[in-house]
């Protein structure tokens, strides 16, 4: 995994070590920003590989991506919507467009094997960071007990997601 992706995954959270630092985490309303972004993202990169790849496995991996996050964020915004909560930006939310903005563009300067392990390579740091985030910030932080429940959903299933990036690397040298 080249260093720049681990570098681009743990800047993505940096803005949440100072609220962490303050002992005030981030809200319910900002979590969910954070984690239905986090899916909207990974769903946009999934149609990126669906749209330059043309290696089977690389394209089934990312039809998960795009069916489990979406079928996930349907469930964030049926939670959000039913408790009245409206999902609040923050510079988590925003780290995380920005970053995955830059990570598509230097992946579309790419095709063939090299687009395939960059963007495998791109999920596993991705997942990692995310299922960090949300096992160590965006689950313990989180009051509303349905918001929690949702969310440690979503890990279990990310982590699945980690683990099938993980092994797709392994076929790519």
């Amino acid at each position: 995994m080249s260093k720049a992706l681990l570098l681009a995954g743990v800047l993505i959270f940096a803005p949440l070590a100072p609220a962490m630092a303050q002992n005030a985490g981030p809200t319910d309303p900002q979590i969910a920003h954070i984690a239905y972004t986090a899916g909207q993202l990974d769903i946009e990169a999934a149609k990126q590989a669906l749209q330059k790849s043309t290696n089977p496995e690389v394209r089934a991996f990312a039809e998960t991506m795009e069916r489990d996050h979406a079928a996930v964020n349907e469930q964030a915004i049926a939670l959000v919507t039913r408790l009245h909560v409206t999902p609040e930006v923050n510079p988590t939310s925003t780290s995380l467009t920005d970053a995955a903005a830059a990570t598509r563009q230097r992946l579309a300067g790419l095709s063939g094997a090299a687009f395939d392990k960059a963007y495998v390579d791109n999920e596993v740091t991705y997942h990692r960071t995310v299922d960090e985030a949300l096992r160590k910030t965006l689950i313990p932080d989180a009051d509303n007990a349905e918001l929690k429940s949702l969310l440690q959903t979503g890990l279990e299933l990310f982590q699945q997601h980690q683990a099938h990036a993980e092994h797709l690397a392994h076929d790519f040298p």
